[in-house]
C-alpha cells in the first residue's frame, strides 16, 4: 500500500506548483515553509505522475545553500559526490539519516520538557535548544569525535584480519615464478646457495 500524504503538491510544466489543499499555485519558498512547520506533503509531475518530492527538497537545499551561510562545505560535498556508486553509497545515506533523526528527536524531547516547565510562548522555552548547544555542543563534538576514532580503529583491525586471513588462504599455493619458500629457507639466502651451487 502506497504511503499516504496528507497534501498533494503538482508541478506543471510552465514549472508552477500548485498546492491542491489550498486549492492555489505556490512558490519554492512556500514548500520550504511547510517544511519548517513540519508539514507532510507530496510533490508529483502533474504530466506523468512521478514523485519528484526529493527534486524539490533538493532545489531548497541548493537555494538554502547559496543564499545564506552554507551548512555544507565544498570538501564535504565533493566526499558526498564520491560515494555516489560507491559500496559505501548506502550505508553512508542510512547513517546520516539516522544520525540526523536522532538529533531532531533529542530536540523536539528537550523543546517539549521546556513546554511543560516553561510554557509554550515563554521565551526561556524557545532558547532552551540554543543553550543547550552551547554548553553541550563542545561535548557532542567531542563524543562525535571519539565515536569516529573507534570507528577508525575497528576499520584498521578489520582490514588486518582480512589480510592475515587472505595470507593464510593463499600461503599454500604455488603462483607461477614464485616458488613457495621452504621453513629452512632464510630471508637474504642468495639463488645459488639454496641450489647447493657454489661461486
Amino acid at each position: 500500500m502506497a504511503e499516504q500524504h496528507s497534501r498533494l503538491i503538482k508541478k506543471y510544466p510552465n514549472r508552477r506548483l500548485y498546492d491542491t489543499a489550498s486549492s492555489c499555485y505556490i512558490t519554492l519558498a512556500d514548500v520550504r515553509d511547510l517544511v519548517l512547520a513540519g508539514e507532510e506533503f507530496q510533490v508529483v509531475d502533474a504530466k506523468s505522475g512521478e514523485d519528484i518530492t526529493r527534486s524539490i527538497l533538493l532545489q531548497i537545499i541548493l537555494e538554502e545553500e547559496s543564499g545564506g551561510t552554507p551548512m555544507f562545505t565544498s570538501d564535504l560535498l565533493a566526499q558526498m559526490i564520491r560515494f555516489y556508486g560507491n559500496a559505501m553509497q548506502g550505508f553512508m545515506g542510512r547513517y546520516l539519516e539516522n544520525n540526523i533523526k536522532a538529533f531532531t528527536d533529542m530536540q523536539v524531547k528537550l523543546q517539549e520538557q521546556a513546554k511543560s516547565l516553561y510554557g509554550e510562548n515563554s521565551p526561556a522555552s524557545k532558547d532552551m535548544w540554543a543553550q543547550f548547544l552551547s554548553f553541550q555542543g563542545p561535548a557532542l563534538h567531542s563524543m562525535m569525535g571519539a565515536y569516529m576514532e573507534q570507528s577508525k580503529r575497528m576499520f584498521v583491525q578489520m582490514q588486518e584480519q582480512v589480510e592475515s586471513q587472505a595470507r593464510n588462504l593463499f600461503s599454500g599455493f604455488q603462483f607461477p615464478n614464485y616458488p613457495v619458500p621452504s621453513a629452512t629457507d632464510k630471508p637474504n639466502e642468495k639463488a645459488g646457495e639454496k641450489t647447493g651451487e657454489k661461486k
